[in-house]
């Protein structure tokens, strides 16, 4: 079973053909899709397109490339729109939260100020969550011990191999996607391919980060299967083992998952 741990079909470039891009991510196998907000106005949004799609499901936050245009209203929203989700089987995590010392001009001291208060946010409600991590990687560890947070996603992970053990010792999996299928990206394909199996999760980041056969073109959950194709070729496993393992892990460090998965056996 494919669970794409992290794509974002609210985005303005699926607006168009949206059912479209479900049904074909189904024809590929993919049963579950893992929606993460990126700003408070995005929530609402998300709740509902998970209620009229079978085998969606979303996390709620505000994305560290947001925070300059938030403020602490959306913290006060996010907790309340949090505490009115726990009973939706389809609310997975908080997410997508994190840090991005990558991206020039952004605000790092109000980066981490949002960031804290999310993983509090988090740790309240007993939740996992989903990371977005560059260029940060030792200063979101550090977060992450201190709030003593031990389950999620670090998202898209780019880091190195003391790095990556650092996040699957807090108990976390690193999510793995298009980025590893270019042969050029060197790093990423020694850490798919030398991780333990328990360490890893699939994903897209659809729109973005196209797999290299879609290069320059938009991303789809529909991809998820040539990922997992890549992935079970770097670590010479079957693709079904590779599949089976993803999912398992997905479940582990989201636990809310495994509600989903049962809604969808019935």
């Amino acid at each position: 079973m494919l669970i794409d741990t992290h794509c974002h079909l609210d985005a303005p470039e699926f607006e168009a053909d949206l059912q479209g891009v479900i049904s074909r991510s189904r024809a590929a196998q993919v049963r579950m899709i893992v929606m993460p907000a990126v700003h408070r106005q995005h929530f609402e949004g998300l709740r509902t397109l998970a209620a009229r799609q079978s085998g969606l499901c979303y996390a709620l936050g505000i994305h560290p490339m947001c925070v300059d245009a938030s403020t602490d209203d959306d913290l006060s929203a996010l907790r309340q729109a949090v505490t009115q989700a726990m009973d939706d089987p389809r609310f997975v995590a908080i997410g997508e939260i994190g840090l991005d010392h990558f991206v020039p001009g952004l605000d790092r001291a109000r980066q981490a100020r949002f960031f804290s208060a999310q993983l509090k946010i988090a740790r309240e409600f007993d939740l996992p969550v989903l990371l977005h991590v560059r260029r940060a990687q030792d200063v979101v560890l550090k977060h992450l011990r201190q709030t003593g947070l031990c389950k999620g996603i670090a998202h898209a992970f780019n880091g190195s191999m003391q790095q990556a053990q650092g996040y699957v010792a807090q108990g976390f999996c690193l999510g793995f996607g298009g980025a590893m299928t270019w042969p050029r990206a060197l790093q990423i394909r020694r850490l798919a391919a030398g991780l333990p199996g328990e360490a890893f999760v699939l994903e897209t980041d659809a729109p973005d980060i196209p797999p290299h056969w879609r290069a320059g073109e938009r991303n789809e959950p529909g991809e998820l299967r040539g990922i997992a194709t890549c992935m079970a070729e770097l670590r010479h496993q079957t693709h079904a083992e590779v599949v089976h393992q993803s999912a398992a892990n997905a479940q582990r460090v989201l636990p809310r998952l495994s509600r989903m998965l049962e809604a969808l056996k019935d």
